[in-house]
């Protein structure tokens, strides 16, 4: 007897054929990989096909591929990844999808097929820059309207570019160049020379 994702593989492959680009299995997990321009009615297939039943979004988020595995990574950097649930077959499914562009991430919105991505987007499009199209109102969601970049790009500096305070004289909220100084990181116990009483 098969196992259940034994079964939601074989369901998934003969589902979708070959417009997937990869599936693999890792900690009793699938992941689904489809081309950006396959992503929309894939999702809507995994969402309406009797087979498959993926009713819930359970996560999307982005992810920047830059540095990964040491640089040794060769492949678009950007990618919105997907946490699907089916309550009625009780399983879970892995979608990722890449965006073709680097400079200008973009993918398709599924706030239409899964309305619980709205927010998600929004989360993906602010720290990394992704580019939903098709979605509804997106704007950044945790970092200010008037922030510049996205903070969880690989490129984006530790310090940021700009800082923001209240300037008392003004009145009002304003944006300066980051005065970050630089400051001593060595734990102190090491930097200590006589630290327990013993002498280095």
């Amino acid at each position: 007897m098969a196992s259940k994702l034994e079964t939601l593989k074989a369901n998934l492959e003969a589902a979708f054929g070959g417009r997937l680009s990869s599936i693999t299995e890792s900690v009793g997990e699938l992941t689904i990989v489809v081309k950006a321009s396959e992503y929309l009615d894939v999702a809507k297939q995994l969402r309406d096909d009797a087979s498959l039943k993926f009713e819930q979004l359970i996560d999307l988020c982005g992810v920047d591929y830059q540095t990964y595995g040491d640089g040794a990574y060769e492949g678009p950097r950007f990618a919105a990844v997907l946490h699907l649930l089916s309550v009625s077959k009780n399983w879970r499914v892995r979608l990722r999808v890449f965006a073709p562009d680097d400079d200008l991430p973009i993918v398709p919105s599924v706030v239409d097929v899964w309305n619980s991505a709205n927010w998600y987007e929004r989360e993906a499009f602010d720290l990394y820059g992704i580019v939903f199209e098709g979605h509804p109102d997106l704007r950044r969601i945790l970092t200010d309207y008037g922030f510049i970049g996205h903070p969880f790009r690989k490129d984006f500096p530790i310090s940021g570019h700009v800082e923001m305070r209240y300037d008392p004289e003004e009145k009002r909220v304003v944006y300066q160049p980051v005065t970050i100084e630089p400051r001593e990181i060595t734990p102190r116990v090491i930097r200590e020379d006589h630290y327990g009483g013993l002498k280095h």
